[in-house]
């Protein structure tokens, strides 16, 4: 039974109708988790239709502090779309529509709940593509993508969300639109609210309409596969690819464990210490120098073989181990506690270093793996979930994981956000003054705090 305040809730009906503003059980039920597990029910899920129902609702919320999320395709992996504190979920699934393919632009202008996928399909015919391809990109949603400036694999050449943008529609926390950027891609007029949005995963406004910044579709791409003594070796063969002129159009890692991983479950890699994938991407003509350029710099010191694929069907092969990971994962041990952490590039040997040894201390294997040209590894602490004892040690070595990365330098996320999984640990990421900035730009844009409460920022001591 809904707690809600009976006008908010008369107020609520009055503007979407029943068939939009549901309090049903199984509809509350389905709009209580994302990918991490974690669970609340909300009171109420709205489903508005366009930016000024979203705008009207959200004053309706900040008129009587009712708590609202906003919420995608529900894949994000740190809880941030998770209702902890009740009140309504905003689903923007009805927000589906492509309104625009501005392909002379170079843009397409969005609601927040089309499918990256579907966005892809339909940008295919114009030879046009949007960069940001998170794992999940066949089911995820773009206002997801934006909310947590997710990347993927071609980051290190394209960039994440953040930088395939140029403009947004929002509604901030007192319920007013704002529109900032637009279909250029050069702006020096007054303050870059877009770029602060984006990644703020529904904490400071909501997008209702995004203006994306879109890449023309490669003619050709070819990989290399190429397997390192250690990863020491492999590191300094990442910053001798990102050092030269051609940039990877993507550049992957994987230590030890997962290339043991991989040979366990069949896959066609030999032994070795660690491994790289590296793209490279552009036309018939230009490819084969671009691919002899990233070979020429992963070869050095440590490198036992190098595999070319240039065409189709052999570049597929090559990618085959990539993309079995994730799911080989699972035959290790049923649960998964992953950390999309980030460190310079040359700290890349310490950060697995730190990592084999916390594996031991836990005695729960680590597997690292991820986008080396970032400096961005996925490091998955492997669990029996249904082991309480197992399951304690891996949440104890979650803190330890981010004092390591801090300490070298990096930071406590490259592409799944901060959302509560992480939050507590911002203050050791941040200075009190930067904290403090923080709080007042959600301050001035979320002035009664009710967008997506408890999210990215810890709560303040006392």
């Amino acid at each position: 039974m809904t707690t809600l305040p009976a006008a908010f809730l008369d107020a609520a009906s009055a503007l979407l109708g029943p068939e939009r503003w549901r309090t049903d059980e199984p509809t509350r039920q389905a709009h209580g988790q994302d990918d991490s597990r974690r669970f609340a029910l909300p009171d109420a899920v709205a489903f508005p239709r366009d930016a000024e129902e979203v705008a009207a609702l959200v004053r309706a919320c900040a008129a009587h502090r009712v708590a609202l999320v906003a919420r995608g395709a529900g894949t994000a992996t740190t809880g941030a779309a998770v209702p902890f504190n009740g009140g309504v979920v905003l689903s923007f699934a009805r927000m589906n529509r492509i309104v625009e393919i501005r392909a002379a632009d170079r843009c397409a202008i969005v609601q927040p709940g089309v499918l990256n996928g579907d966005l892809q399909e339909a940008l295919a015919p114009h030879g046009l593509f949007w960069p940001p391809d998170p794992s999940s990109a066949a089911m995820c949603s773009v206002g997801g993508n934006l909310a947590t400036n997710a990347g993927g694999p071609r980051a290190v050449k394209y960039g994440a969300s953040r930088d395939n943008v140029l403009g947004l529609v929002a509604v901030t926390g007192s319920g007013e639109i704002i529109r900032c950027g637009g279909p250029y891609t050069k702006d020096a007029t007054g303050y870059d609210l877009t770029h602060l949005i984006v990644g703020s995963e529904g904490t400071l406004a909501l997008i209702v309409e995004a203006t994306l910044k879109l890449t023309p579709r490669p003619r050709a791409q070819a990989g290399l596969r190429a397997f390192y003594r250690d990863v020491a070796s492999a590191a300094a063969a990442v910053s001798r690819v990102m050092a030269q002129p051609v940039v990877p159009a993507m550049l992957e890692f994987m230590d030890a464990h997962a290339i043991a991983l991989l040979r366990h479950n069949g896959s066609d890699v030999p032994e070795a210490g660690a491994m790289l994938l590296i793209e490279a991407d552009g036309d018939e003509d230009t490819l084969p120098y671009a691919l002899q350029s990233l070979a020429d710099a992963a070869e050095g010191d440590g490198m036992l073989s190098l595999d070319v694929a240039a065409d189709g069907v052999a570049r597929d092969r090559l990618w085959a181990a990539r993309k079995a990971l994730s799911p080989a994962l699972r035959t290790i041990k049923p649960g998964k506690i992953n950390e999309d952490v980030v460190v310079p590039v040359s700290r890349i040997p310490d950060l697995v270093s730190a990592m084999e040894a916390l594996s031991v201390q836990a005695d729960l294997p680590i597997v690292c793996f991820g986008h080396a040209g970032n400096g961005n590894l996925h490091v998955n602490i492997m669990y029996n979930d249904a082991d309480a004892a197992e399951t304690a040690r891996a949440k104890a070595a979650m803190p330890k994981i981010f004092e390591t990365v801090l300490a070298l330098g990096g930071t406590l996320s490259g592409e799944h956000g901060i959302g509560v999984a992480k939050r507590d640990f911002m203050a050791q990421a941040f200075d009190a003054a930067t904290l403090a900035a923080m709080r007042a730009v959600k301050a001035a844009l979320d002035p009664a705090g009710i967008l997506n409460p408890g999210k990215v920022l810890p709560p303040l001591a006392g």
